[in-house]
């Protein structure tokens, strides 16, 4: 039994302790009872599309809806064609056609919570990656429907970290928060992004690690993220989010 010791403290206070005070904190805030009594409409998070210059690509994550907004985010992409004057927005659920399009506006509140830009990329750069941003988005092979599992994925946070995975010029990860993220495409246990600078060990999503320059130091366990990120200095804590730079 000595052996499960450390183990065991590890995981209490590295997952269950901040786990336990998301959900006390989310307990006390007040929330819409139903979708149908959600703010689903703009937070006014990005500029205007007629005031976005050039392309630009965003990645937006907001917490989703009911008991489970205390663990976790939904999050989706938001593309701009160089000469567009709106918005183009992707993401994943669980409903509908799997992969929607402007479903709602581009930075719209997700069960009345406050999206927030975890990524973004603008001008000549993402022109640049919008051809491989729109290649990922067809390539992703749990798009279709009957494909989407809330826990521990394929879900709607898989879909963005694939998107991300594929196109290295995001340099950027999902919150720690986004349940889903490490369950890996194609429901492969090991994968080295494009230019090797991250690799990932996932047991669908369930347990698993990953290490390199855009993740730093990660620990995956079901479904939730612990680590730190040493490029961006921060603390990534399991149901909180990134703390940090």
């Amino acid at each position: 039994m000595r052996y499960l010791r450390i183990p065991t403290i590890f995981i209490t206070l590295v997952f269950l302790v901040p786990m336990a005070a998301a959900a006390g904190w989310w307990a006390s805030v007040d929330r819409p009872t139903s979708w149908r009594s959600a703010n689903w409409s703009s937070a006014g998070v990005l500029p205007t599309p007629e005031d976005e210059e050039g392309a630009a690509i965003y990645v937006l994550a907001a917490r989703t809806g009911g008991f489970k907004g205390a663990f976790a985010v939904h999050s989706w992409i938001v593309l701009k064609e160089p000469d567009a004057n709106r918005y183009e927005r992707y993401e994943k659920v669980g409903w509908g056609n799997p992969i929607r399009r402007d479903a709602y506006d581009a930075d719209a509140a997700w069960y009345s919570n406050r999206p927030w830009i975890v990524a973004k990329l603008t001008g000549e750069a993402a022109e640049a990656a919008m051809p491989k941003i729109r290649e990922a988005i067809e390539a992703y092979p749990f798009r279709h429907r009957g494909d989407y599992r809330i826990w521990p994925g394929p879900n709607s946070n898989s879909f963005v970290a694939h998107v991300m995975r594929e196109v290295p010029d995001i340099d950027a990860v999902l919150p720690p928060n986004a349940v889903g993220r490490d369950y890996l495409a194609g429901g492969t246990w090991f994968a080295v992004d494009p230019g090797g600078r991250d690799m990932h060990l996932s047991l669908f999503g369930l347990v698993g690690i990953s290490a390199g320059l855009r993740s730093g130091f990660e620990f995956h366990l079901l479904g939730q993220t612990a680590g730190i990120d040493f490029m961006h200095p921060a603390l990534k804590i399991p149901a909180v989010g990134r703390v940090g730079i």
